[in-house]
């Protein structure tokens, strides 16, 4: 692995990258003056490096996107190959990578989603699924979860449930629910059955009392991300379905950060046997390599299209370079099996190796997951539950525990009160064991606040 201190890369060392990013860079969801970031020269496989040649093992997939890994020397090529074929085109041209790309994506949904919407992310993704909906149905409400995430375009955020929706929900028309979370039941259930149930019967009412005749889509993560990997109990994506169907609503399942061997499957709703209507994806498409997301549309929906003009669109959709590389990602999971190695890694090492945790720090108050998805909780009292860190905000305990995973080179993934485990869906069982090594030094020194018995 080239990580020499001496590298260059663009003829700058890590003081001068700084530098001019502290000079010139406006970072996302900070506060300018108080950030430091890290100057990264290169990575390889499951590790990053800075430009003195420290590596990180990466713990977060940067944003839960490099599903295959920094640098998988076949993406690199395809992008380069593109590169010399053809590098761009305008999106109202056909281009031979972008069908081969939505015809690859396609397949691995169901039968009756044959066309892609092509975005740059994930979401302008959600932003225009949720267009769509409300076209195709002659409604306006959007149903979506308190604890969410679908991104940063002005309906895509007022969609969100977490504390970023705040100061920026200038969208109309979006009512929130809550779904499923027995650790922290918001329907007093005691058992995985109860949650379900109840969370079901909760988002029937509000769907009565907000009127369905004027609810265009409910849109979920299949596997809830940045909030908490929150895995939906068995039945629950079944009965959303349901309810979708009896009261003619559209389902949305984002599949931003769950999709392409994240949660052991191509899809993380495929864990359950109900289908979604539109389905949203982005980051592991093609590990984030050149930017590219996309909705997935039923052809009920897509023939809504045929006479009528959909209002939207984007300069770089379906851009050659980004749809080589999702050919090229798709192509290494096919043959690779690495959507089976993400399922048994996760029911193999990682689970287990979390509850091992579990068993020696009480820090640890919840552990959810599979594949290579995993959350969990920090509590400072395992009886009461008290999260480590505040919703909306962090601690000292939450930073101090951050700063240590990083100090030994593991470079973790903390929201709130929470750490989650989201390497690459390649890594090695060598490289897991190392994190863990790490993860459990780090557990030890925030031990200190633990307050319970």
């Amino acid at each position: 692995m080239n990580s020499q201190a001496s590298d260059k890369p663009h003829g700058l060392d890590g003081a001068q990258v700084a530098a001019l990013d502290k000079a010139h860079v406006f970072h996302s969801w900070s506060a300018q003056g108080a950030i430091t970031p890290l100057p990264v020269a290169g990575g390889l496989g499951s590790y990053f490096w800075d430009f003195d040649g420290k590596k990180y093992l990466d713990f977060s997939s940067q944003l839960v996107f490099t599903n295959v890994g920094h640098q998988h020397p076949r993406i690199i090529e395809a992008i380069k190959r593109q590169a010399d074929i053809l590098a761009t085109t305008a999106p109202q041209h056909a281009n031979d990578i972008r069908s081969i790309a939505a015809q690859k994506i396609s397949s691995h949904a169901e039968s009756f989603h044959n066309k892609v919407f092509f975005t740059n992310g994930g979401a302008d993704a959600v932003e225009n699924a949720i267009r769509m909906s409300r076209i195709h149905t002659n409604r306006h409400k959007i149903l979506s979860q308190y604890r969410s995430y679908h991104g940063n375009t002005a309906a895509a955020i007022s969609a969100t449930g977490d504390p970023r929706r705040w100061p920026n929900e200038f969208a109309y028309g979006h009512i929130h629910f809550f779904g499923p979370y027995l650790y922290r039941s918001a329907f007093w259930a005691t058992t995985e059955e109860e949650e379900c149930k109840r969370a079901l019967e909760h988002l029937e009412n509000l769907i009565i009392l907000e009127g369905p005749k004027t609810i265009a889509a409910i849109i979920i993560e299949s596997i809830v991300g940045t909030n908490g990997i929150l895995v939906p109990p068995k039945g629950y994506l079944e009965g959303v379905r349901a309810l979708c169907d009896k009261y003619g609503i559209i389902w949305i399942a984002d599949e931003v950060m769950a999709g392409f061997a994240r949660a052991g499957k191509w899809f993380a709703y495929q864990h359950s046997a109900a289908k979604p209507d539109l389905i949203v994806f982005a980051k592991g498409v093609n590990s984030g390599y050149v930017p590219l997301g996309g909705v997935i549309i039923s052809d009920d929906i897509a023939k809504t299209f045929d006479e009528r003009v959909f209002p939207g669109g984007l300069t770089y959709m379906g851009h050659p370079l980004a749809c080589a590389a999702a050919v090229a990602a798709i192509d290494l999971m096919e043959e690779e099996g690495i959507i089976e190695y993400a399922a048994e890694i996760g029911e193999k090492i990682i689970g287990p190796a979390l509850h091992d945790l579990a068993a020696k720090h009480k820090v640890i108050g919840d552990i959810r997951g599979t594949g290579v998805f995993w959350g969990v909780d920090l509590v400072s009292d395992r009886a009461t539950r008290e999260p480590l860190a505040p919703y909306g905000g962090s601690s000292p305990a939450m930073n101090e525990f951050a700063v240590a995973c990083k100090k030994d080179g593991l470079w973790p993934f903390v929201h709130f009160n929470r750490t989650h485990v989201v390497p690459p869906c390649t890594i090695s069982e060598k490289e897991l064991k190392e994190g863990f090594v790490i993860m459990d030094k780090a557990l030890s020194a925030i031990g200190k606040h633990y307050t319970g018995a």
